[in-house]
């Protein structure tokens, strides 16, 4: 009826609950009604308070006390910078041990520049992001890395490599000696790296162990050259270890893309026994207390 107020209370007690009370009333019940239980949704990604407080180190490339991913709005970055890393790795690793014959590297300049170069380094940007400042320095400084030997080896484009060639003999030791004093610069960073793993877990450890042996021995190789050629048996023994530490990067990689919600088993990351994490597991010391005022 117009011009009746049937919002006060005593037109509903004297006329009882209108349409529009009962709409009302309908509408609250739709958005309280709970959707019906078909047993839990297999692909929900739900943190409990292990999972959010104990995850893989190698997984996020943090080696310090891990902050919860609860409240985090970006996804990991890690795994992706992992793989970039790794594969671009991989395949400079599988020439340098001479793999079916092949002994130039044009080949890595693609990936270089794109996958281990650029993808890297946006990959430690977003570590950034997230407030990982080991990942943002490793990831970044990497993918700077790849993309310098992207810019050193493209044929033609930057004559690095001829610009360090002694036209008169084409003797390259003046390029194999630069060479191998970037790539100690390189082996000194990952040492660094490596110190600030020691407290984390073993399949982190190793990654960077590997790395760092790899980039010793391609620089002692190309440091000590000989006839005009680089010390073959050094190059081979530093791709091998390359190869390795491209196996380990992958696996840290699924550690941290391997979860609940998109595996039927997660990836063991094996903690050091005198870390925080290990220290716990053998009851030695309970610092869910520390740790919950560090997250904060």
């Amino acid at each position: 009826m117009s011009g009746i107020d049937t919002s006060n209370g005593a037109f509903k007690e004297a006329n009882g609950p209108t349409a529009h009370d009962h709409y009302n009333a309908d509408a609250t019940h739709a958005k309280q009604r709970k959707p019906f239980d078909y047993g839990g949704n297999p692909l929900a990604h739900i943190n409990t308070g292990d999972s959010a407080r104990l995850p893989a180190f190698g997984g996020e490339f943090q080696p310090g006390l891990y902050k919860s991913t609860e409240n985090r709005k970006f996804a990991n970055p890690a795994p992706l910078g992992l793989c970039g890393f790794a594969l671009t790795t991989f395949v400079l690793s599988l020439i340098n041990v001479g793999t079916r014959g092949i002994t130039g590297p044009n080949i890595i300049v693609g990936a270089a520049f794109a996958y281990g170069g650029l993808v890297q380094l946006l990959a430690g940007m977003w570590e950034m992001a997230v407030g990982n400042t080991f990942g943002a320095t490793a990831l970044s400084s990497y993918g700077g890395f790849w993309i310098a030997v992207g810019i050193i080896l493209t044929p033609g484009g930057f004559s690095i490599i001829s610009s360090l060639t002694i036209t008169s003999t084409k003797s390259e030791i003046p390029f194999y000696n630069s060479f191998g004093l970037f790539l100690m610069g390189w082996w000194i960073f990952t040492t660094m790296l490596l110190v600030c793993t020691l407290r984390s877990t073993v399949a982190f450890f190793l990654l960077f162990l590997t790395l760092d042996l790899a980039f010793l021995l391609l620089a002692i190789g190309y440091l000590e050259n000989s006839n005009g050629k680089p010390n073959g048996s050094c190059i081979r023994a530093g791709g091998v270890f390359g190869l390795i530490a491209a196996f380990l990067a992958w696996y840290n990689a699924l550690a941290g893309i391997a979860d609940t919600s998109n595996s039927f088993f997660l990836i063991p990351v094996a903690h050091f026994p005198w870390s925080d994490k290990g220290r716990e597991a053998r009851n030695k010391v309970d610092n869910a207390d520390a740790r919950g005022l560090a997250e904060v």
